[in-house]
C-alpha cells in the first residue's frame, strides 16, 4: 500500500535529478534492503519538520538509524558537499547563468544550541548562546560554502575556514566576495594572499549617518537566504553536538531548496495570511 505522501517528499521529477548522484552500494557487501528515495525523504522530512531521529516517521518504511547512518556516512564521503555542488551549478545554468560564479557574498549567522556540545559560546552582539555558521553564497543565493564554529569567535578568524573549503581550482571565475566591515582584517588579507586565492573581500559599510535597521547593498543577499533556510525546523536552532553534523545539516536543506527551484510542485499554492474581514456596522 502506498503511504501518504509529505510536503517535503521528492517528486518524481526531483527524484530523477537525484538517483543518479547517490553513491551506490559497497561491491562486496550486502544488498541494500531500503528504497534510496525513501532515505532521503526520511532525511529531507527530518530536517523541515525538525523532529528528533528517533520521530522519524514509521511508514517511510526505514528504520531511523538506517537513515542516521546514511546521514554520517554521506557526511564522511563527502555526498553531501558533492551535491550541493553539482545542483548549484545546474540552478546556475538553468537560470541563464554561467555555472560558476563570478561574485559571492559572505556573513554568519548566531543561533542557539539546544543539548551543547562542541565549540559552544556567547555572541555578545547578538546576545545568543550557542553557535554561528559563517557562510558564502553566489549571486543566487545558492550556498557555496559554510562551517559552524562557537558563537564568539571571530568573523575574520572564521572566514578563513570557509574560503578553505572553496579553493581556487574549483571557483575559477570567483573575483570578489562581499561582506561586511568584520571582514575587513589585515590577518584575512594576509591569509587570502598566502594562500593565492583569485578573490578578494570587498567591504560594504554602514553608513555613518544611518541610524536603526536600513538596507546595505550587497549584504542582503546572504540574509535572504538565511530567511530561505529559516523554513527548515531543524535549523532554528543547533540540535547538534558536534559542529560537522551542524553543517551537514545546513547543506541538505540547501539541497531541498535547489531541487525545489529546479523541479517546483505543480499545482502546489502558495501560503499566504488572509486578512481579516470587517465587521458590518
Amino acid at each position: 500500500m502506498k503511504r501518504k505522501s509529505y510536503p517535503s517528499d521528492l517528486t518524481d521529477e526531483q527524484w530523477a535529478l537525484l538517483k543518479d548522484l547517490i553513491p551506490p552500494a559497497k561491491p562486496g557487501g550486502c544488498p541494500r534492503k531500503h528504497a534510496m528515495r525513501e532515505v532521503l525523504n526520511a532525511l529531507f522530512y527530518h530536517n523541515r519538520e525538525g523532529c528528533s531521529w528517533r520521530a522519524i516517521p514509521h511508514d517511510f518504511g526505514v528504520p531511523w538509524r538506517t537513515v542516521y547512518n546514511y546521514f554520517r556516512a554521506w557526511i564522511s564521503h563527502g555526498t553531501w558537499d558533492q551535491l550541493v555542488d553539482i545542483l548549484r551549478r545546474r540552478v546556475r545554468a538553468a537560470a541563464g547563468r554561467n555555472p560558476q560564479p563570478m561574485t559571492a557574498y559572505a556573513d554568519s549567522q548566531s543561533v542557539k544550541t539546544a543539548h551543547g556540545g562542541e565549540q559552544c559560546g556567547y555572541d555578545s552582539g547578538k546576545k545568543v548562546q550557542g553557535r554561528k555558521r559563517p557562510s558564502v553564497v553566489d549571486s543566487l543565493g545558492l550556498l557555496l560554502a559554510v562551517v559552524v564554529t562557537a558563537a564568539n569567535g571571530d568573523d575574520a578568524r572564521a572566514a578563513q575556514s570557509v574560503f578553505e573549503e572553496m579553493p581556487g581550482g574549483c571557483y575559477p571565475r570567483l573575483r570578489v566576495v562581499w561582506a561586511d566591515s568584520k571582514y575587513n582584517n589585515y590577518e584575512l588579507e594576509r591569509w587570502l594572499a598566502e594562500h593565492r586565492l583569485p578573490y578578494r573581500v570587498a567591504v560594504v559599510n554602514r553608513p555613518e549617518d544611518k541610524a536603526g535597521w536600513v538596507t546595505l547593498p550587497k549584504r542582503w543577499v546572504v540574509e535572504r537566504t538565511f530567511a530561505w533556510l529559516g523554513r527548515y525546523r531543524r535549523l532554528s536552532k543547533d540540535y547538534e553536538k558536534l559542529t560537522e553534523t551542524s553543517a551537514a545539516a545546513v547543506r541538505i536543506s540547501a539541497i531541498h531548496h535547489r531541487l525545489q527551484r529546479l523541479k517546483p510542485k505543480q499545482g502546489q499554492k502558495r501560503f499566504h495570511f488572509k486578512r481579516p474581514q470587517k465587521k458590518a456596522a
